[in-house]
């Protein structure tokens, strides 16, 4: 991982010779030389490190250069920070002394003659440091390394064939998917637009995507009529190579041709192919590049139609780019654990009537494979010759312990490996810092390789964190990351796992084969980790004091019920901490406050009821996580951090945002949520140019400032429920956010006249208004406002202006959830009875002129239904379900409803029943999916719809009365009653509820 730091020790020293003369302060006589050449030989070294790492894996002596090289360059980065620390420190202690002139001339005084000890103590240690790599550089000329770019691997990549034992194929998946694709390739396909259909099996090596492939190629329906073309691809992809191998297969003949020659070749492979349908597997294919690929699709193209194409790779890039659509990709699972032990036992020579005695800790050491197949035959082999001890040897080992001579279980990660860059090399290794099976946060891991410097220079453009999240998403094409979770807009990983053997190869790229330093103080193993990651995640449940071993840490967490380390003033390099969850005394931030490399502090629950002002000294923060605490206000301090991105301050008790915010221009996301208690935003907040994520849900801000929209970077925005009226914000605002808010919104509207609402409709009907309606998922509408005599006697007697309000507000299509509460409309709006809605949830509240309820039985995917406080709904009637009668066609009314709830309906009295032929009738399906159905305080009704109810009894199980006092007495006081039996004679699971 050395490439990793010498790029930040090279940056480094260029910045501390330029600011020596910002510092007016001059070196040790020669030292600005020292760091020159040393910044020379760190650049001559870069030229090899590709090569380097390749033979690190296999060649233990090149491993241990390069671990003494990354450990030399850390020393030096470690050295220029304590030099950029001595400067800063005596600067920011000038802060903290304020007014003090007396006190401040002795700092300076102080810092002069620190200054000159410092000078000195450089000097030495640079000089230390180049000894180092004096003898670090003479090795490198002896292992004659090549060029990056010249760099080659001699790992050997077995080709694969189409032969296949069938015995030895294990696992359900496997047979499942093979006959998934059979279909898929023997299905007719539209061929408007190409002769041939391409499908790709896609997933990390030692899958089995060979294997798939193969039964798939032997299967009888391509025995007949088709040409079948086994390709083994491999890297690099060489066009007239792989054009070369189809001809050669299709007319059973070596082509003497020149295979430089890709014209000749390309017309050679048209003529073999032209006009027959064929299967072409291109077995384990690795090239990005579309150039490559494209001259080789044309000329299959004059393949019959019907003629298919089946990828193996690794890389979910690789099969798009070959022009593969998604639902012709296809992932191979894991083998379960019997699957798993039963290849193992084949692969290790044992009969299943001999492998008895080794069963129990076979399965333990199955258990390691967790389902790759590989790992299972390249353990069993390990196994062949082994007794019952030797099996037990391999189960408590870790797989990346065991002998590297033996074990053979990496070469297949190794290629995939060997193909990153440098830079997705040292990312990828570093993910061994979290334990097996940890849910990996991706913005985390992409703040931890910035404090890590693994992207590169940390600059205010948002480089670094799009060239994080551009690694992430590479790793994850190729199969190196597992259940990978996106964003709502589907369009960033959130989270994602590693594959237990990845793990396993991460670490034994890791792994330190030196001897574990001994120390008095504290536990090796921390210090190797941290000499290994630079990154520690502290545990321990007593205090104790920070020992030298971990002074170069870089990455710090800090457990849950752990005590923190005493001395913290020692970690110096630290550019990553997380405090969460442990309190924190005002001292202890004090302190972490001197940590002036800081680049992300979390300090989420801390239990903090004021920050300090010496927060300010934290000049290079990026990301400053402060909720869940008990702050009042902040230190104007704050406002001074102009390299910070991201700020949290959600769940907070803060009462105001000062105006000082604006001074933060680089600031990215501000999460001011569950702030109850800020009314307003400061209009400097629309100055934050480079924002891109506000989120101001459940606050008491009743205005927003009208140039918030103009934010040209804004692309996610998180209301509070959004006040209208006039008082308040005109829904017109909308239309300059309708580009930033996405998902869901909450209107309440404050309307007193009649003029009022007629200004609303017009805002909804505004088109940049309609077009945010309509991204919506979730839309809540609580009519809040209170109306004069007139104005509210005008709208009782016609609701039509109540209709409108709703119909210009309420979108189709796109919403998932609506809530409608305080409508004083008559009757509820067409489109909630339309079958083009694709509506799940809809609750509706204190509906004070609505007496009957619309079709809602025609919403195709409606699953929950929500209705109180209807005061004038004296009936249900049949129409809620939407069903006709003389319908000759199949008819289902709510097709899909879950859950029912009529609640505070006081004057509901009756539910219209179906009719004796609708009940009998197969042509009418009634809420086929209702589970759960309850009435509560709807005190008028006496009576359930039995017929109804026993149409859509299959499903219900659970029927809950509450609060209504004529249904109580016919069905809970009664449940041996003919009502109740009514209802549940044909549903043994239907349960009453008390």
């Amino acid at each position: 991982m050395a490439d990793a730091i010498i790029p930040q020790v090279v940056e480094t020293v260029a910045a501390i010779l330029k600011d020596k003369i910002r510092y007016e302060f001059n070196l040790a006589r020669g030292v600005d030389k020292e760091l020159l050449d040393l910044s020379d030989k760190f650049k001559k070294i870069r030229e090899v490190l590709d090569d380097a790492g390749k033979r690190a894996v296999k060649e233990p002596r090149v491993k241990s250069w390069l671990k003494e090289l990354e450990a030399t360059a850390y020393e030096m980065e470690d050295i220029l920070d304590e030099w950029k620390y001595s400067l800063l420190k005596p600067e920011m202690e000038a802060k903290e002394i304020g007014c003090d002139i007396f006190q401040h001339f002795m700092e300076i005084l102080s810092s002069c003659f620190k200054k000159f000890s410092d000078r000195r103590d450089t000097a030495k240690k640079i000089e230390n440091v180049k000894a180092k790599l004096a003898q670090i550089l003479k090795e490198k000329d002896e292992f004659k390394f090549e060029p990056n770019s010249q760099a080659a691997t001699d790992l050997v990549r077995v080709q694969s064939t189409s032969s296949i034992d069938l015995k030895k194929v294990h696992g359900s998946d496997i047979k499942m998917k093979k006959n998934e694709i059979v279909r898929k390739l023997t299905s007719p396909q539209d061929v408007s637009h190409s002769n041939i259909q391409i499908l790709s099996i896609v997933g990390t090596g030692g899958l089995g995507k060979t294997t798939l492939a193969q039964l798939i190629f032997i299967d009888p329906k391509f025995d007949k009529d088709w040409l079948k073309i086994w390709v083994y691809v491999s890297d690099p992809f060489v066009e007239a190579v792989v054009a070369k191998n189809i001809v050669n297969i299709v007319r059973k003949e070596t082509s003497p041709q020149d295979v430089s020659q890709l014209e000749l070749v390309l017309q050679n492979l048209r003529y073999s192919i032209s006009g027959k349908k064929f299967l072409l597997v291109l077995d384990d294919v690795w090239t990005e590049d579309r150039d490559k690929w494209e001259p080789l699709k044309i000329n299959l193209e004059y393949g019959a139609p019907g003629s298919k194409i089946l990828v193996t790779t690794r890389n979910e890039k690789v099969a798009k780019m070959m022009g593969t659509l998604d639902s012709d990709i296809f992932y191979p699972k894991e083998l379960n654990l019997e699957e798993c032990w039963s290849l193992l036992r084949d692969s290790s020579g044992k009969s299943e009537k001999e492998s008895g005695k080794f069963k129990d800790v076979g399965m333990k050491i199955a258990s390691k494979c967790k389902g790759l197949p590989l790992a299972a035959v390249v353990l069993g082999r390990l196994l062949w010759f082994k007794n019952l001890d030797g099996w037990k040897l391999v189960e408590r080992s870790e797989i990346w312990e065991l002998d590297n001579d033996e074990l053979k279980l990496f070469p297949h990660l190794l290629l995939s490996y060997n193909e990153l860059s440098p830079a997705l090399k040292r990312c990828f290794s570093y993910c061994a810092v979290y334990p097996k099976d940890h849910r990996i946060h991706a913005e985390t891991l992409i703040e931890e390789w910035m404090a890590q410097g693994y992207l590169g220079s940390i600059s205010g453009n948002g480089a670094a964190e799009l060239k994080g999240r551009e690694y992430l998403e590479n790793l994850a094409m190729r199969c190196l990351f597992q259940d990978v979770e996106k964003s709502v807009s589907g369009e960033e990983i959130e989270w994602c796992k590693m594959h237990d053997i990845v793990h396993d190869f991460a670490l034994f790229l890791r792994k330190n084969d030196d001897k574990e330093r001994s120390c008095q103080v504290c536990d090796p193993l921390l210090g190797s980790h941290v000499q290994k990651y630079r990154s520690l995640s502290w545990d321990k449940k007593v205090s104790c004091h920070v020992c030298d071993c971990l002074k170069s840490v870089r990455v710090l967490r800090i457990e849950y019920n752990s005590a923190p380390p005493l001395g913290m003033e020692k970690l110096i390099h630290l550019r990553w901490l997380d405090f969460s969850d442990i309190a924190l005394s005002k001292d202890g931030l004090e302190i972490i406050c001197r940590l002036y490399f800081l680049q992300s502090l979390l300090l989420s629950g801390c239990e903090l009821t004021e920050i300090p002002r010496e927060i300010g000294n934290l000049v290079h923060l990026r990301q400053l996580d402060l909720s869940w605490n008990g702050l009042e206000e902040l230190p104007e301090s704050m406002y001074s951090l102009v390299e910070l991105r991201s700020l949290s301050l959600r769940y907070c008790s803060l009462k105001e945002i000062q105006k000082e915010i604006g001074n933060l221009v680089q600031l990215r996301e501000l999460d001011l949520s569950r702030n109850r208690e800020i009314k307003e935003l400061p209009a400097s907040i629309c100055s934050l140019v480079e924002l891109q994520i506000l989120n101001i849900e459940e606050t008491a801000i009743n205005c927003l400032p009208e140039a918030l929209g103009e934010l040209s970077n804004l692309r996610r925005l998180k209301l509070c429920a959004f006040k209208v009226g006039s008082q308040y914000n005109k829904l017109g605002i909308l239309k300059k956010l309708h580009r930033h808010l996405i998902g869901s919104l909450h209107l309440k509207i404050y309307s007193s006249s009649m003029s009022e609402m007629v200004e609303l409709v017009e805002d909804a009907r505004q088109e940049q208004v309609k077009t945010l309606l309509q991204k919506l998922e979730t839309l809540e509408i609580s009519f809040k406002g209170t109306m004069n005599e007139m104005e509210q006697s005008s709208l009782s007697s016609s609701s039509s202006m109540w209709m409108e309000v709703v119909e210009a507000l309420v979108p189709h299509y796109t919403l998932k959830e609506l809530k409608i509460e305080g409508y004083k409309g008559s009757r509820l709006p067409h489109l909630m009875s339309s079958p083009l809605n694709f509506i799940k949830e809809i609750c509706l509240s204190d509906l004070s002129e609505v007496s009957s309820l619309p079709a809602m039985g025609k919403l195709p995917l409606l699953e929950s239904l929500d209705i109180r406080y209807v005061e004038q709904l004296k009936l249900v009637g049949r129409e809620l379900l939407g069903i006709e009668s003389s319908c000759d066609d199949i008819v289902v009314a709510f097709p899909k409803l879950i859950d029912m709830y009529f609640g505070n309906c006081s004057e509901w009295e009756e539910w219209e029943d179906i009719t004796e032929e609708e009940e009998e009738s197969a042509a009418i399906s009634i809420m086929p999916c209702l589970t759960h159905l309850s009435i509560d305080s709807c005190e008028s009704l006496k009576k359930l719809p039995h017929r109804l109810l026993r149409k859509a009894s299959s499903s219900l199980r659970s029927l809950n009365i509450d609060d209504s006092s004529e249904l109580v007495k016919t069905y809970r006081e009664d449940k041996e009653g003919s009502a109740w039996r009514s209802i549940s004679q044909h549903n043994p699971h239907l349960v009453l509820l008390e």
